[in-house]
């Protein structure tokens, strides 16, 4: 399970926005499970709207409302396998300025094993902003013969059911806790998942269950936070819920570990829910805050500032990283936010993290001056992001009105052999002019954990010197196979190589 496909652009672009501007922002995550006796997996997913990001209306009743379009479409291939369009509307408040108060929309679907496209659009009926759409790759793999876990899930409440509901689970309702940040004032995590199929592996043994917490940086285990759980008999279906007291664990990123293992103490099932604690009164923190106190970070003191310099670190961050950092810009926590900078680049560079931050603060001052646009600040665009990402390009070639020879049949298989025409006909002629839009084409010479000579080519498609990344053959990134097309206004044929993809091929 990949976790949170954050509305995170729409989240920390509204930080630039005048205060009466609103953008959407929610939190979102997917789990998937599986009814081992009807040997049918299924898909939950999970959306957290915070209301302040919302436009309430008054309703019939006096009281104000957000009304929320939401769209959700999965596809395997170019075949709709799920789709539903619903409005979903959120609790009442006194005034039209909610006060802080979020809300959960929580589906269920069946989906058969495979690889699937999902799309979720986000609309706020009351607003005239184009909607907000989360695409996500989706996995969905349980084998009838073989023993497996579902996601876990970290519960934010369980109550008794008293009625029937999509958050009733085996006598309960819960309601997921899906951001990845825990806050000092959560003294709990509260694990959740199913086990299918185990009595196929351990016969009558019976199994154990073990819970444990490890840091994600060194994989070392906390041993302080240990917790086994035996059983008899292994069933079809098996729900594990249970909490545990994390009011002792320091700041830090950590993985909950779930481990299913037999008699032998040999591990069977093993998955991970990643997450970030923030904990400054712990013990084991006292050292480390005094760091902080003497650092870099404790001069910035303007939580405005801290704000832009944590959404910022984006183009270097990992998912998690990205999802502590929206949590924390939402908070009133100077004190917090200097602590998660200085962490950052520690664990980036123990030795020197005050340089390695400044180094950064050159080259992010650089960005927004060169590349922000209008309601955008740099490290948001394109261009900032990779600069940001990789460092300087070794080569930057900027074409405002490029115009290039039209040469007929000039494709990848042809100059493969020669610029002879494959079917015997006479070489390559020219034959007129390609006018291109403005493009920019970046060079590096080595990339980290990558082959020599990545390129980006970066376009500029209404003529508003706004420039977005059209393709690139660096590892992980936009790859387009007829890019040249589009570049070109429709002028070259798809497959059809032009001076433009001859340069990109060079590199200059």
């Amino acid at each position: 399970m990949k976790r949170y496909v954050l509305l995170l652009a729409l989240l920390l672009t509204a930080l630039q926005l005048p205060a009466q501007e609103k953008k959407l922002s929610a939190l979102f995550d997917y789990a998937t499970f599986y009814l081992a006796e009807k040997n049918t997996p299924y898909v939950e997913t999970y959306l957290n709207f915070d209301a302040r990001t919302l436009h309430l209306q008054q309703k019939e009743d006096g009281k104000y409302r957000a009304t929320v379009e939401i769209a959700i479409a999965v596809r395997k291939d170019d075949t709709i396998a799920y789709l539903k369009k619903y409005e979903l509307l959120s609790p009442a408040a006194e005034s039209p300025e909610a006060d802080g108060f979020s809300f959960f929309d929580l589906q269920r679907f069946a989906l058969s094993n495979g690889i699937y496209d999902m799309e979720i659009t986000l609309h706020d009926k009351a607003s005239q902003a184009e909607p907000a759409v989360i695409q996500e790759k989706l996995l969905v793999y349980y084998d009838p013969q073989r023993p497996d876990l579902s996601s876990i899930l970290n519960i934010g409440s369980a109550t008794r059911t008293t009625k029937t509901t999509i958050f009733s689970r085996n006598g309960y309702d819960m309601v997921p806790y899906i951001d990845y940040f825990i806050p000092e004032e959560q003294k709990k995590l509260s694990p959740y998942f199913e086990i299918y199929n185990l009595q196929q592996e351990v016969k009558g043994d019976g199994y154990l269950i073990y819970l444990s917490i490890e840091q994600k940086e060194t994989g070392r285990r906390i041993t302080a936070f240990d917790r086994t759980f035996r059983y008899k008999e292994a069933q079809t279906s098996t729900a594990f819920y249970t909490d545990m007291d994390i009011a002792a664990l320091p700041s830090g990123n950590y993985n909950l570990v779930a481990e299913v293992r037999n008699i032998h103490n040999e591990v069977l099932l093993r998955k991970a829910l990643p997450f970030q604690r923030s904990n400054p009164s712990a013990e084991e923190l006292n050292a480390s805050d005094e760091v902080v106190a003497t650092s870099f970070a404790a001069l910035i003191t303007d939580e405005e500032k801290l704000n832009y310099y944590l959404d910022a670190l984006y183009p270097i961050s990992s998912d998690p990283e990205i999802q502590t950092a929206r949590s924390l810009i939402k908070r009133h926590d100077i004190a917090g936010k200097q602590a998660y900078l200085y962490h950052f680049w520690a664990r980036r560079d123990a030795m020197d993290p005050a340089g390695k931050w400044h180094e950064y603060l050159g080259w992010l001052t650089y960005v927004d001056e060169t590349y922000s646009y209008p309601r955008t600040p740099g490290y948001h665009t394109d261009r900032g992001r990779v600069y940001l990402q990789y460092g300087p390009p070794d080569f930057i070639r900027d074409e405002k009105n490029f115009v290039g020879a039209l040469r007929v049949g000039n494709t990848r298989q042809v100059q493969q052999r020669n610029d002879v025409d494959p079917l015997g006909g006479s070489p390559i002629n020219n034959q007129g002019h390609v006018y291109y839009l403005p493009y920019q084409l970046w060079r590096y010479n080595r990339l980290e954990a990558d082959e020599p000579n990545r390129v980006f080519l970066f376009w500029d498609q209404m003529r508003s010197g706004y420039y977005k990344l059209l393709n690139s053959n660096a590892r992980g990134e936009v790859r387009e196979a007829n890019w040249e097309h589009r570049l070109s206004q429709g002028q070259l044929d798809d497959d059809v190589i032009g001076e433009v993809g001859e340069q990109f091929d060079r590199g200059y």
